[in-house]
């Protein structure tokens, strides 16, 4: 680890998310074009005046005009900065042009100059607030300025107070949190030395994700490593051979875990979005790193440490008890605890069971009525940055898509009827055609919509259909610009979405019927996985529109909502039904899995609930669409670990019994059919 931690390269990361659009999109096309042109290295900033809903006075306007000059000096264009009042007189703009390279190189410092400038000596009550590209890029900068010791703080408080909660000792939480601290620092810096010779962008909002994933996974499986090698630290003297057995035991499922979280992120380089490609290669990485520090770093360390490390609950063998074999008999909590005795019950009713608690599942998809794709550019950040609250004020006071840069490249033979055609699109406020390059003419076009939302992209479609439909060197016009950008990237989102999901599921039953050798389970265990996700999307669709406020889920909610539940719900499918193969070849399908329900239910549901607070860690940052996936997965893993991996789960187990396993036989000693006896009449089962 210190030799990584020391000559891996530095990688670097970039504070602001790409759009990522293929280079078939068309407003890549129109990006691409746009940089042969003169005036290629342009963008705004936007500045806004106003003093609430009243109307700006005679010294606020002699203000903006000074401020005008000022901001002049700022600008790549001096002579086009010019304020422009609006017609109820209320408020004020200057656009002010700039350097694109000069932005892109430090945004922060240009938002600074220009808010800094714009506000200098204004009248009392005269606000000014920067908006536009400039302004918007800033405050998305600015969200996640810090964001990862922020993020990694909260997510290292949670896991702490939650690991001492589980042990219950003051001493054993700090071992594998330090070494899932340890991968977490290790897969950052891996993803980030190999990402750049990939041609891959890793900004903020990817190193949360990843720190999340890498937390919550890795202690994932570090609670079922511990649980095991405690357990068989009840059953021999020596916690190396106990180690070794909890290893051999626990290790497997484990890998086969984490190596179906991998195998499912992986899926995401076949995205035609490289935002999606990147998130994917950088949690791959991440979880493998997970794994390995599962495997390596922590039994060794468990070991090293000793049995004093649970105190004041040192988990010591209770003569008879113990079992030199390392295995097999459960503990006397464990056979007359909570868990065995659920576990009896669902398997007295397992037709009511399953019945309720897929009849409460749906109930839960009823919010997807709601479901809703997309928000507009001033919904995609919570709280109320400046730009969001300038853009407000654009929206009332002129036209709402004054901000946006719509760009249409037209063959100059034909710019003059170009210009016609979107002058007369339903939707478009204006349209000017102004610089010509290399037989191309570009065309200013103005939105009367909110940038980013619904109504600006049905203009952008019927623009593109116009031009489409006029035929001739008028088909060949091409529609950019940030309102095209966004609808593109959203297509591109839908599109990824088809094609990754069913890899994903495909991925997820292969790696099941291998590990599990049924064809059965592996359809029942996906299935349930399924419900939970719907319902959880459900759930969460109606608590972001009645109360959260959110219009809509951002493009790549549902995707990545969908990755995280599926490939994180399997680990515990994996956890307990591993399990309960192992008991069934002693005990038969029906007490396999009440044993392993019984073994393996607290660890499961700690570790559900400890995964559910990581990602609602997600929320401390202030951007909609990472608040929206935590959300969903902390919902999802919380009915996932509480519903349908403790009882729906046992329940669709018992209905098929030996069937279960179909077409593979788990062998069934001898004893199997008298400890079943035993067991039943030991334990029996409420009526």
């Amino acid at each position: 680890m210190a030799l990584l931690f020391a000559f891996l390269p530095a990688g670097k990361s970039d504070s602001y998310p790409a759009s990522g659009l293929p280079a078939s999109a068309e407003s890549a096309k129109v990006t691409e074009l746009l940089k042969q042109f003169p005036s290629a290295d342009t963008t705004v900033g936007i500045v806004v005046f106003d003093r609430g809903d009243r109307a700006l006075t005679s010294a606020d306007r002699s203000a903006v005009a000074d401020r005008a000059t000022a901001l002049a000096a700022e600008s790549t264009a001096p002579q086009v900065v010019r304020p422009q009042f609006s017609d109820d007189g209320t408020a004020a703009i200057l656009a002010v042009p700039l350097s694109s390279k000069a932005v892109a190189d430090d945004v922060a410092k240009t938002a600074t100059t220009l808010r800094s400038t714009a506000s200098t000596d204004l009248p009392a009550g005269l606000t000014a607030q920067l908006t536009g590209p400039v302004g918007f890029q800033d405050d998305v900068s600015n969200s996640f300025a810090g964001a990862d010791f922020r993020l990694l703080l909260v997510t290292v408080i949670v896991v702490a107070a939650l690991l001492i909660i589980t042990y219950r000792s003051p001493v054993l939480w700090i071992v594998p949190l330090a070494v899932v601290g340890a991968a977490d620092g290790l897969a950052g810096k891996v993803v980030k030395a190999l990402a750049e010779p990939l041609g891959l962008t890793i900004d903020a909002s990817i190193s949360g994700i990843l720190s999340v994933l890498v937390f919550g996974a890795g202690t994932n499986y570090a609670l079922l490593l511990v649980a095991r090698y405690r357990e068989e630290l009840t059953r021999t003297d020596d916690r190396f051979r106990a180690m070794r057995t909890a290893y051999t035991s626990a290790g497997p499922a484990i890998a086969a875990s984490g190596g179906t979280v991998a195998l499912s992120l992986i899926t995401l380089l076949f995205a035609s979005l490289s935002n999606n490609r990147a998130l994917g290669f950088a949690c791959a990485v991440g979880v493998v790193v997970a794994i390995l520090f599962a495997l390596i770093a922590l039994p060794a360390a468990l070991a090293v440490c000793g049995r004093g490390l649970f105190w004041p609950f040192v988990p010591r063998p209770a003569g008879a008890a113990s079992d030199p074999a390392g295995a097999g008999s459960l503990t006397e909590a464990e056979a007359h605890g909570f868990w065995a005795g659920l576990g009896r019950r669902v398997a007295a009713r397992p037709v009511v069971v399953t019945v309720a608690a897929v009849a409460g599942l749906a109930v839960l998809t009823l919010g997807l009525s709601g479901y809703a794709v997309g928000l507009s550019q001033t919904a995609q950040l919570l709280g109320n940055p400046a730009s969001v609250s300038a853009q407000k004020v654009i929206d009332r006071s002129f036209s709402a898509g004054l901000t946006s840069q719509t760009t249409v490249l037209a063959t100059t033979a034909v710019a003059d009827r170009a210009t016609a055609v979107a002058r007369s699109t339903t939707g478009v406020s204006s349209a000017t055609a102004g610089e010509a390059h290399d037989g191309l003419t570009n065309i200013a076009v103005s939105l009367k919509a909110e940038p980013e939302s619904d109504a600006a992209f049905a203009t952008i479609d019927r623009l593109r259909s116009a031009y489409a439909d006029a035929g001739g060197p008028l088909a060949k016009t091409l529609v950019g610009g940030t309102d095209a950008t966004a609808l593109d990237t959203q297509n591109a989102s839908a599109h990824d979405q088809d094609l990754v999901i069913p890899i994903i599921l495909a991925i997820v039953f292969a790696v099941l019927a291998l590990l599990l050798r049924s064809l059965v389970a592996p359809v029942l265990l996906i299935a349930s996985v399924l419900a939970t996700f719907f319902a959880a999307l459900g759930v969460s669709t109606f608590a972001f529109t009645h109360l959260l406020g959110f219009p809509a889920l951002d493009t790549s909610v549902t995707l990545f909502a969908f990755l995280f539940l599926v490939a994180l719900g399997v680990d515990y499918n994996i956890f307990l039904t591993t399990r309960a193969r192992e008991e069934t070849g002693g005990h038969g399908t029906r007490q396999g899995m009440i044993r392993a329900l019984a073994s393996t239910g607290a660890v499961i549901t700690s570790a559900g609930i400890l995964l559910a607070s990581v990602f609602a860690v997600l929320g401390v940052l202030p951007v909609v669409a990472l608040t929206q996936v935590g959300v969903i997965v902390c919902i999802g893993v919380l009915l996932d670990t509480l519903v349908v991996r403790t009882v729906l789960v046992p329940a669709l187990v018992f209905l098929t019994g030996d069937a279960f396993w179909w077409p593979s036989k788990p062998h069934r000693s001898r004893h199997a059919a008298s400890d079943h006896a035993a067991t039943e009449n030991a334990s029996p089962l409420p009526r």
